[in-house]
């Protein structure tokens, strides 16, 4: 594979906004930080953390406070025109959609406006791209329907396709799996992903799905309240613990055995599990949602044992004796009754 280019490059920037008497107000920074081709890049963090001031800064919405910004080689300030900028950065924001009566055809039709200027006079290439990018999202249903008339989830994927249409080397997205069911959620960021490594787009979405990010993202850029910028793979900042440092919350626990969030109560009985198959996972997950910790065999005063197979079998050794089940649910009942 080609050595992968510098798209975007921060030096020290500082985001936020000005107060009504002009006064610098700094959510985030300073950052410095790069995006390359053929990166998918997922910006995570608790709300009010600066995500979308971040992105609305990068992609030129709004002016920073301090530090540098450099497009492709180039200052920002260097893309002089609205034009010129709309053709190496693509944004789509958690915004309303305000062109209710626009069908989504024209509103994907809109993303080649960079290319087409203010007669807005339709190459071949450019209906081959828009038909792409259609396809893609899965919108082509109701490629004549007003947008006003769609969904919540159909109107983001609408402007998720205007994105793609406008075919930049940048692409930089807020939330775009908000309001989609889980499929949906899957499918565009399995599209994200795939659009990285073939297209060499350089992409940044912030997202709240902290498990499929872990899952597509070649780099995550963790944003904390304070506006400190953690960077790095997935996996390093995972086994740093970088990652749980800034999810883990009084509540909740994140599993870096599993890759998974668990919640919990804080006072937690221990319970032993011994297993090494599709019923243990399954089994953990139920007895942690009961308010167990679970531990190895033979550190807590019960342990159970899942006998994987066409139909598990769990065996249950307490003080009391040996109980076997042949239900995960005939076992939770006699713990609650034990225990809970």
């Amino acid at each position: 594979m080609s050595s992968r280019q510098t798209l975007l490059e921060t030096k020290g920037l500082e985001v936020g906004y000005r107060s009504r008497r002009g006064k610098p107000v700094t959510i985030a920074g300073p950052i410095s930080a790069t995006i390359r081709s053929g990166q998918l890049i997922c910006l995570l963090g608790p709300n009010g953390a600066g995500k979308s001031t971040l992105l609305r800064t990068l992609a030129g919405l709004q002016p920073s406070l301090g530090g540098a910004i450099h497009i492709m080689g180039d200052p920002s300030s260097a893309q002089r025109t609205p034009a010129a900028l709309a053709r190496k950065i693509s944004l789509v924001l958690t915004d309303p959609v305000r062109y209710s009566n626009l069908t989504a055809y024209s509103l994907v039709a809109l993303g080649r406006y960079p290319y087409s200027g203010w007669l807005g006079t339709l190459k071949e290439e450019d209906r081959r791209i828009i038909a792409w990018a259609m396809e893609v999202t899965g919108i082509g249903s109701y490629a004549d329907r007003k947008i006003g008339m769609l969904s919540d989830g159909e109107s983001q994927k609408v402007m998720l396709a205007r994105a793609l249409a406008q075919d930049t080397p940048l692409m930089m997205l807020d939330e775009p799996t908000a309001h989609l069911d889980l499929p949906s959620r899957i499918r565009i960021m399995q599209l994200l992903h795939k659009m990285a490594r073939q297209t060499q787009k350089g992409i940044l979405l912030s997202t709240h799905e902290l498990d499929l990010a872990l899952q597509v993202a070649d780099e995550l850029w963790l944003l904390q309240t304070g506006g400190r910028l953690d960077r790095g793979m997935p996996e390093d900042l995972v086994l740093n613990g970088t990652f749980e440092s800034v999810f883990d919350k009084e509540g909740i626990l994140f599993d870096k055995r599993t890759g998974s969030f668990n919640i919990h109560s804080g006072h937690l009985k221990k319970i032993g599990l011994a297993g090494k198959g599709v019923a243990t996972f399954w089994t953990k997950r139920a007895l942690q949602r009961e308010g167990f910790e679970v531990t190895a065999a033979g550190q807590a005063a019960m342990d159970i044992r899942v006998e994987e197979g066409a139909a598990p079998v769990w065996l249950l050794d307490s003080s009391s004796g040996r109980q076997t089940f042949d239900s995960l649910s005939g076992l939770l009942d006699t713990l609650r009754n034990q225990f809970i």
